[in-house]
C-alpha cells in the first residue's frame, strides 16, 4: 500500500452521441440489436462470483415485439437471498477495508468500459429489452450511468476529505465506515442507470450488496453485472439475484445481516418494505438505512404570460419520451383559458405527429411500454376517460398490443381537477389537462399542490420573473426537481440531483452526495498527544 492522497479524474458529463444516419454510432448500435436480437441467452444468478441456476426460469422478451425471446433467466427465492446475504458477508471484511481509492478504481474502469467497447452493447439491451429508442437508450443506459461511476468517486472523495478542526495538542479525525451488513439493492425497469447506480453507490462506500433488478429490465441488467465483472469487481460484493418481488424481497428484510435498502418502485411496495422494516427492528444489529425514490404525478403549470410554443413542446417530450414511463414524466397540465385554444391545438396536432413503433426502426419516437400488465392498467385509465362524461380524449387513446404492447400517446381534458386521471399515477403514454380560468391562478395551484400525494417533479412556465417568483414559492413543496420553463424530465447527474418528498420518496437525491452520505456510519476519532496526569483543575485550588 501507497502512502498518498489521491486526486481522482474530475468528473465531466458524459456527452450524448447522435446516432444520425451513416454516423459511427448508429452502425455500431444498428449491429449490436439485430445480434442480440439473433441470439438467446441464458441468465444465471451472480452470487458470490459464481453463476447459479436454480431450474426456476421464465423469459425475457422484447416490449415490442413480444414474440421475441431475448434470454431464459432463472430465478432466486428465499434460500437464494441467505446464500446471497452469506456471499456478502464472506466478501465485506476485505472489501470495506480496502482502500477508498482502490475501489473507486474499479468504477471509474467501470465508466470507461461503458464509454467505448460495451457502449452499443448496453444500449442495444435496453433497446431491445426495455422499448428505448436510440437517443432514450443513450441518455440513459449509456450517459446517466456513465455519470453516477464518475460523479459517485468525485463526491466519496469529498465525503472522506471532510475533516473536523482540532485544538492544539489534540488531532481529532473522522472515519467514514461502512454500514455492517449487507445492503439490499431493489431496481426498477425504467432506467438502466438506476440499475446501475443503486447496487453500485454503496459498493462504492465499501459495503456489500444483494441486487434484485427487476424482471423486465432483466436482459440489461445481466450486461451490468458482466461490465463489473471485467472492471475487475471482487466475487460476493454485488450479488445478482433475480426473481419475483416477493420471494427475494420478504427473506432480504427479514434478514438480520440487512443494513440497509437501496429501492426505486412503487410507493406500495416502499411502504410495505418500511413497514416490514419497523415489524422486524428488534432482529437488526443496527437500524437499516432506508432510501426510496418512489411514484409520482408530475406536474406542468403555465401563467398565462408562458411561451404558448416552448409550453407545447415541453408539454409533448415530457409527457410522452420513453411512453411516460418514466418517474419525472408530465402526467397532469394547468393550462390557462386565454392560452388553451393556441395551446390545445398545437399540442394535438404535434401529438398526433409522433412515429410509433419498434425500436429498430431509429425514425419511432414512441415504443412499447413494458409488458402485458403495464398495457392492460394504462388501457383501463384511458377506457375510463372514454366512457367518462367529465373527460374528453382530444388526441390518442388507441392500444394495439397484438404484435408489441402500443399505446398511442394520449391526451384527455377534464372538467374536474380532481378527476382520477389528474390524481393518480399511470405511467404511461397519457397526459391529463385542466384548463384553469386566469383570475383563478392561485386557486389552481392551491389544486396542484394538494390533489396528488406525490411531490416528484414539475414545471412551471411564465415570463415575468414575478409570477416565477410568486409561483416557485407557491408550490415550494409540490416538488422535489423544479423546473422553470422546461420540461420536468431529464435531470442530470451533477446538476439535478434527483428526488422528490411526501409520497415520491425519501429526497435523498441519487446523484449526489447526500447519496452517498446514507451508505456510511462515521467514527469519530480524537486523540490527546499529551493527557493530563492530575484529575485536579485549576478552579479547584482554593482562594489565597
Amino acid at each position: 500500500m501507497t502512502n498518498q492522497i489521491p486526486l481522482t479524474p474530475a468528473p465531466v458529463n458524459e456527452p450524448t452521441l447522435s446516432y444520425a444516419p451513416d454516423s459511427p454510432e448508429r452502425k455500431s448500435l444498428q449491429a449490436a440489436l439485430k445480434r442480440q436480437q439473433g441470439e438467446q441467452l441464458e441468465i444465471p444468478l451472480m452470487i458470490g462470483g459464481q453463476e447459479v441456476r436454480t431450474g426456476d426460469t421464465d423469459v425475457a422478451r422484447c416490449p415490442h415485439r413480444h414474440a421475441q425471446v431475448l434470454a431464459k433467466f432463472h430465478q432466486g427465492d428465499a434460500q437464494s437471498v441467505a446464500r446471497a446475504a452469506e456471499a456478502a458477508k464472506k466478501a465485506w471484511p476485505e472489501w470495506s477495508r480496502m482502500p477508498w481509492e482502490e475501489r473507486a478504481a474499479i468504477f471509474l474502469k467501470a465508466a470507461e468500459l461503458l464509454a467505448g467497447p460495451y457502449r452499443a452493447e448496453l444500449n442495444a439491451a435496453t433497446m431491445n429489452g426495455q422499448s428505448k429508442n436510440a437517443y432514450q437508450a443513450e441518455i440513459d443506459s449509456a450517459c446517466e450511468l456513465i455519470d453516477f461511476w464518475r460523479f459517485n468517486v468525485e463526491y466519496a472523495r469529498q465525503i472522506y476529505s471532510e475533516q473536523p478542526l482540532s485544538s492544539r495538542g489534540v488531532w481529532n479525525r473522522v472515519e467514514q465506515r461502512p454500514l455492517e451488513g449487507f445492503v439490499f439493492a431493489v431496481t426498477p425497469f425504467n432506467f438502466t442507470a438506476i440499475g446501475g447506480n443503486l447496487p453500485t453507490a454503496p459498493a462504492l462506500m465499501g459495503n456489500t450488496v444483494v441486487w434484485k433488478p427487476a424482471s423486465t429490465a432483466i436482459f440489461s441488467g445481466w450486461k451490468i453485472m458482466q461490465l463489473l465483472h471485467e472492471a475487475g469487481l471482487p466475487p460476493g460484493v454485488i450479488n445478482f439475484v433475480p426473481g419475483a418481488g416477493s420471494k427475494i424481497g420478504n427473506p432480504a428484510i427479514a434478514h438480520p445481516e440487512l443494513a440497509g435498502v437501496h429501492f426505486t418502485g412503487s410507493t406500495g411496495v416502499f411502504n410495505g418494505m418500511w413497514k416490514s422494516i419497523g415489524a422486524n427492528i428488534d432482529k437488526y444489529k443496527s437500524y437499516p438505512r432506508i432510501v426510496g425514490e418512489t411514484g409520482g404525478k408530475d406536474f406542468v403549470f403555465a401563467h398565462p404570460s408562458a411561451d404558448p410554443e416552448a409550453l407545447v413542446v415541453a408539454l409533448v417530450r415530457g409527457s410522452f419520451e420513453y411512453q411516460g414511463q418514466k418517474c419525472s414524466a408530465a402526467s397532469r397540465a394547468y393550462i390557462p383559458r386565454s392560452l388553451w385554444p393556441r395551446v390545445g391545438e398545437a399540442m394535438v396536432e404535434m401529438t398526433r405527429g409522433l412515429k410509433m413503433g419498434p425500436v429498430d426502426d431509429f425514425t419511432n419516437f414512441v415504443n412499447a411500454v413494458i409488458d402485458q400488465k403495464a398495457f392492460e392498467s394504462i388501457k383501463s385509465y384511458i377506457d375510463g376517460a372514454r366512457s367518462s362524461s367529465s373527460a374528453k380524449i382530444l388526441v390518442g387513446g388507441e392500444c394495439d398490443a397484438s404484435q408489441g404492447y402500443f399505446i398511442r400517446p394520449t391526451i384527455i381534458q377534464v372538467q374536474d381537477p380532481t378527476y382520477r386521471t389528474m390524481c393518480e399515477e399511470i405511467f404511461g403514454p397519457v397526459l391529463t389537462v385542466y384548463v384553469y380560468d386566469d383570475a383563478k391562478l392561485d386557486e389552481t395551484m392551491a389544486l396542484c399542490d394538494s390533489s396528488s400525494p406525490y411531490a416528484l417533479t414539475g414545471a412551471i412556465f411564465a415570463r415575468d420573473r414575478r409570477d416565477v417568483i410568486h409561483m416557485a414559492d407557491r408550490l415550494r413543496h409540490a416538488a422535489g426537481n423544479f423546473y422553470v420553463n422546461d420540461k420536468p424530465t431529464g435531470a442530470v447527474v451533477g446538476q439535478q440531483p434527483f428526488g422528490g418528498s411526501r409520497a415520491s420518496g425519501t429526497n435523498d437525491k441519487a446523484g449526489s452526495k447526500l447519496n452517498l452520505l446514507r451508505w456510511v456510519s462515521t467514527r469519530t476519532i480524537k486523540e490527546n498527544f499529551v493527557p493530563p496526569r492530575d484529575y485536579r483543575y485549576p478552579f479547584l485550588a482554593p482562594d489565597a
